[in-house]
């Protein structure tokens, strides 16, 4: 394999993964540790990985209120649409949209201690595992698509459905829905 595909390959496991021992490296390349050492150092020259004590970890700057979007690059701050993902050490993500945080979220779900988006409707913050999503409204809010739009109340949900169309689902739900519907769109080969 070359090396501009073993990096490539390189930066594939490391924003599946977000840290990567050098020895496993190695093992999965079939190569020595001394190659890898040199396929990795112009990653860590452009600033995409920083080096570890064994290893190499993702390049991911502290999250700030006003950044962009973790998957699709738009803007995340307090938008109404916004979601921030909560992880159980303690890191936040943000997200533009639900849609977003739902394709991030089938990928880390087992590391996730919250998730927070904001009720449509009341402009309220809640939590988004306990909100009910409208999938495929005739709505367009000019953000990701399939959207995925929070409501608290499961009520308030199906009244705005009866306006827009749709479909109402719970987070899981919508999560695995915009995943299986997801092809070459604008987010999908971001996460």
């Amino acid at each position: 394999m070359l090396p501009i595909k073993r990096r490539q390959q390189i930066l594939s496991w490391i924003k599946e993964e977000e840290t990567l021992r050098i020895s496993d490296i190695s093992k999965r390349l079939n190569v020595s540790e001394m190659t890898v050492y040199r396929d990795i150092k112009p990653l860590i020259e452009n600033g995409q990985v920083i080096k570890t004590a064994g290893g190499i970890a993702l390049n991911r700057p502290k999250q700030q209120p006003g950044q962009l979007c973790f998957v699709c690059g738009k803007g995340a701050a307090n938008s109404r649409l916004s979601v921030q993902i909560v992880r159980t050490d303690s890191r936040i993500e943000h997200f533009c949209c639900a849609h977003c945080a739902m394709l991030r979220y089938e990928k880390i779900k087992d590391d996730i201690s919250q998730i927070i988006c904001r009720d449509f409707l009341l402009d309220t913050t809640i939590s988004a595992r306990m909100a009910v999503f409208l999938l495929d409204a005739e709505l367009h809010l000019h953000c990701c698509e399939p959207q995925a739009i929070p409501f608290a109340s499961a009520a308030d949900a199906e009244k705005f459905k009866k306006g827009f169309g749709g479909k109402l689902l719970s987070f899981d739900d919508a999560a695995r829905d915009i995943q299986k519907n997801m092809k070459d769109s604008c987010c999908s080969l971001k996460t």
